[in-house]
């Protein structure tokens, strides 16, 4: 069953889908949060990830990258003791260096989404490598779904879903 027919008409995955979910981001911070969110979700399913999302936003100040980059190692112990959110110390660990990485990208090529677009990757594998390269907690799945999920890979829709129209419709070739 494709994300599509699970989203139809669900009260959390719905809204996700029909606003969210494939369409083309170039805001650094909300480039950041998706893949936060990614991260969050190896092992677990999209559904709790979403649900801890407005958790996660409070807890992690709403994914602006430059106060993340400067957590602690107190903020650490803070965040692996909110109930609300996703307790795992590897991920956590990983989004502080994630967002150092990002804000140094920044530097380099004026930012997440700059450097996104400066990729060649032509299909999944060649992007999970050079993620791999950049930036913690980023395998294979976590990849696609970021890719997938902010425009940049196809297959977020079915060809038929009409968000899969209105996405077309907003950039023609996604």
């Amino acid at each position: 069953m494709s994300y599509c027919e699970v989203a139809r008409g669900h009260p959390v995955h719905g809204p996700f889908h029909d606003s969210e979910h494939g369409f083309p981001i170039r805001d650094d911070d909300a480039l950041f949060e998706r893949l936060c969110l990614e991260i969050f979700q190896a092992g677990l399913s999209w559904l709790i990830v979403l649900k801890k999302r407005p958790s996660l936003r409070a807890a992690f100040d709403d994914f602006r990258l430059e106060i993340v980059a400067g957590y602690d190692e107190a903020k650490i112990e803070s965040l692996l003791a909110d109930p609300g959110i996703v307790r795992h110390r590897g991920k956590i660990v990983a989004i502080i260096e994630n967002a150092r990485r990002i804000l140094a990208l920044r530097q380099s090529h004026g930012g997440f989404a700059a450097w996104l677009d400066a990729q060649t990757a032509a299909d999944k594998a060649e992007w999970v490598k050079i993620f791999k390269k950049t930036f913690k907690f980023t395998g294979g799945e976590i990849v696609g779904e970021f890719l997938m999920g902010t425009g940049r890979l196809p297959g977020a829709h079915d060809p038929d879903c009409p968000v899969a129209a209105r996405i077309a419709e907003r950039a023609p070739g996604v």
